[in-house]
């Protein structure tokens, strides 16, 4: 294969990526020129694929919707996470309405795979063990939407019941989807509240049309992954607490729930933001941090944390010959 084909190939795959790419950042990645992208996008464009150039300071290109459908370039790891990934949406995946799409999908795959791939794929997925989804499932429309508005940047504007059963009408700057626990989530700021929330896509409804265009935020925090981690531990906490630790913050963190707040104080002790759903666990969830703790509050945890300790003392009373 000539360099040129191999540099329209991988044009190609960054330009299906779901982002815009400015000129400078296609030709650092290619190890080209500026003008040796634009006119391999004048290629691209000649073999009928709908490159969009995009104006104006962060302008660049994107592959926009076309007439007909393209040829779609995948290599071998490509074509494989594509197979697996279609067999996993057509048995027990969270989306409702792709199941007969992606089994269809998958057999027009297989059929064109050559026979070292068709391999993989096959021990791949007699390997697979499908189990029921246990989570709440959501429309494909409501995914597609949402990551549209995210990629043109407009806002959305939808009904959302919170975990307390509680309803209203958000306005919302899209940013993420993200998939965790057989749910899915919108990461988004909210221009009520002037804040990053974290929304289950499947308590919203959708209301159209979409609001104004925005511009896209940096990640909450610089760390998205941590952000929606701390977000899903701690949004359903009807109890809080701020603890003291008389142990190192990795000891900690070892035995919290992942994305709970542990703040270091030093290297033998540290600050623990925990909560649950009734005091009772949180004084559960204390005892089992396997080190000396103390708490200010809230009174309900401080009364129960006393019922359990006298409850422990009467279960195993002191040794008189050890006195």
């Amino acid at each position: 294969m000539s360099d040129t084909a191999q540099r329209l190939l991988r044009l190609l795959s960054l330009l299906q990526t779901p982002r815009d790419w400015s000129g400078p950042e296609l030709a650092e990645r290619l190890g080209v020129t500026g003008r040796t992208v634009r006119n391999d996008v004048e290629r691209l464009r000649g073999l009928g694929y709908p490159v969009e150039g995009i104006r104006g300071v962060t302008g660049g290109y994107r592959l926009g919707p076309g007439a007909e459908l393209p040829p779609l370039l995948l290599d071998d790891d490509e074509a494989v996470a594509v197979a697996v990934g279609l067999r996993v949406g057509a048995t027990q995946g969270a989306v409702t309405g792709i199941e007969e799409a992606a089994l269809r999908a998958l057999t027009k795959l297989e059929q064109m795979l050559p026979s070292r791939l068709r391999r993989r794929v096959h021990g791949l997925r007699a390997s697979l063990a499908p189990l029921p989804h246990p989570g709440p499932r959501v429309d494909a429309d409501t995914l597609t939407a949402i990551a549209a508005a995210a990629r043109d940047h407009e806002r959305l504007r939808f009904d959302y019941t919170g975990h307390d059963r509680s309803a209203g009408r958000r306005e919302v700057e899209p940013h993420r989807l993200a998939h965790s626990r057989g749910r899915w989530y919108l990461v988004g700021w909210d221009v009520a509240r002037s804040d990053w929330r974290t929304f289950r896509v499947d308590r919203l409804r959708l209301r159209t049309p979409n609001g104004p265009r925005f511009t896209p935020r940096e990640d909450p925090g610089g760390d998205l992954a941590g952000h929606v981690a701390t977000g899903l531990a701690t949004a359903t906490w009807q109890y809080r607490a701020r603890v003291t630790v008389h142990a190192p913050a990795g000891h900690v963190r070892a035995r919290l729930p992942s994305g709970v707040p542990v703040e270091p104080l030093g290297d033998d002790a540290c600050v623990a933001e925990v909560g649950s759903d009734s005091p009772h666990l949180l004084a559960c969830y204390l005892g089992m941090l396997d080190a000396d703790f103390e708490v200010t509050g809230p009174p309900e945890l401080l009364a129960r944390i006393r019922v359990l300790a006298d409850r422990y003392r009467r279960a195993a009373p002191d040794d008189p010959a050890a006195s």
